[in-house]
Parts: C-alpha cells; structure tokens; sequence
C-alpha cells in the first residue's frame, strides 16, 4: 500500500498543467491556486461565488479583482450533473464533487493524459498555456498536501466512473501496486489541496500549444534548455 515520493519521481519526472491561453502571466503573479483559493484572491462572494464553486460551469468564466487584475475559471465541459449523480458514491452529492474539485489544483503525469485532454472535442480548437513541472521539486515542498487519483475526476464521458471519498488519497495510503500493471496509468492525476502559490520556482516551461498549430515557447526557467 502507498507510494513514496522516489518512486513517484522516478516514474514521472515531469507534470503537466493546461491553463487558459494567456494565463502564465496572472499565475506567475498570484501562483497556480485552486478554484477555491482564486475566489477567495479575488473576493467573489454571494450568488456569484456559489455559482463558480458549487455548480457544473459550463463555460470557462473571467473573474476580475480592482487590485490583483483578471483570472480565468475554467469551464467543466467534460463532466455532468446528470452523470455524476450515477459516479458518486458515498452519499456525495454533485455540489460536494464540485467543492471537492475547486479545492485542488491538477496536473497530469504524462503527455499522452494532457494531449488527450487537449484533442478532446471541447479543447481541440483552442490553444492553451501549458505548464510543465519539476515532479521532484514539487514534491520536495507540497508532498504533504498531494493527492494521487486513479483517474479523470473531472470527466464523466462517455462513461460516469465510480467515484468517492476515496477517490483522492494521500501518496502514503494510495493503492500504487494493485494499479502498476497499468504502468504509466497507475497515477493518473496528481493534485494539490489549496494550490501551489510559488510555482514559477517549480515550472521548467510553459508553451502555447493546441488547435493543431505548432507549440510556441512563452516563458522557460533560467538555464533550462529551449
């Protein structure tokens, strides 16, 4: 039972993030938080706070703050209500789904996982701010607040996945070996509780990519190569 952070590394030395084209420069600024932690920054409240945090969000929506500028809440276009009362177990409801995914930041730990997401018919025409990640790093500072899952949380298509309270567990109680004949699928998403405020000390390179156009280079860490 468990996973420790060196074999975590070994497996998968880098993670990815995809943010909304033209993010890098207000997560540089504020760090890559959660849902939750970015409407707190911005001090959205009321009817507006638990649209964005407790409901399915259709579309990705912009937030704006007098002091902090412009954020970008991503949509959820690849899950559903309707299909999350068939997934949820527990006796979650959908609103506690929902308050469960904007407490966290996610990464993926393999191209193929991000590329996917990014082909996926609700993304493919977009370009996206990629961020590629120092698993080691990350996991020297955050490894105490890390979740491994063993699947796509945010998604119910086309198939609405059982998931619970166990769905997201810490390294130390994650079911690694019974998943390892998977190989690189035995962890599917890394998440963060809360976020990851100093990320620009984690992230290698962020790329513009997506919509089937060459990848463009935006930012890289200082003596890493182009």
């Amino acid at each position: 039972m468990g996973v420790d952070v060196a074999t975590v590394v070994q497996r998968y030395p880098s993670l990815y993030h995809m943010a909304a084209r033209g993010s890098w420069p207000s997560i540089r600024k504020h760090g890559l938080l959660s849902t939750t932690a970015l409407l707190d920054l911005f001090e959205v409240r009321g009817a507006e706070r638990k649209r964005l945090e407790e409901k399915h969000r259709l579309e990705s929506v912009t937030i704006s703050h007098p002091k902090h500028g412009q954020a970008v809440v991503r949509d959820q276009k690849p899950m559903s209500e309707r299909g999350l009362r068939q997934a949820l177990l527990d006796g979650l409801s959908p609103r506690d789904w929902f308050l469960m995914l904007n407490s966290k930041v996610f990464f993926w730990l393999t191209r193929p996982r991000l590329e996917r997401l990014m082909g996926a018919k609700a993304y493919r025409a977009s370009r996206h701010d990629i961020l590629t990640v120092d698993t080691g790093r990350l996991l020297s500072r955050y490894a105490v607040n890390v979740l491994l899952c063993p699947m796509n949380s945010g998604c119910t298509v086309p198939f609405p996945h059982p998931r619970g309270r166990e769905t997201f567990l810490p390294m130390g109680a994650y079911r690694f070996e019974d998943r390892a004949r998977l190989g690189a699928d035995a962890i599917v998403e890394l998440a963060v509780a809360g976020g990851v405020p100093d990320i620009e000390e984690l992230v290698v390179r962020v790329d513009e990519e997506g919509a089937g156009e060459p990848a463009k280079q935006i930012w890289r860490a200082a003596g890493k190569p182009a």
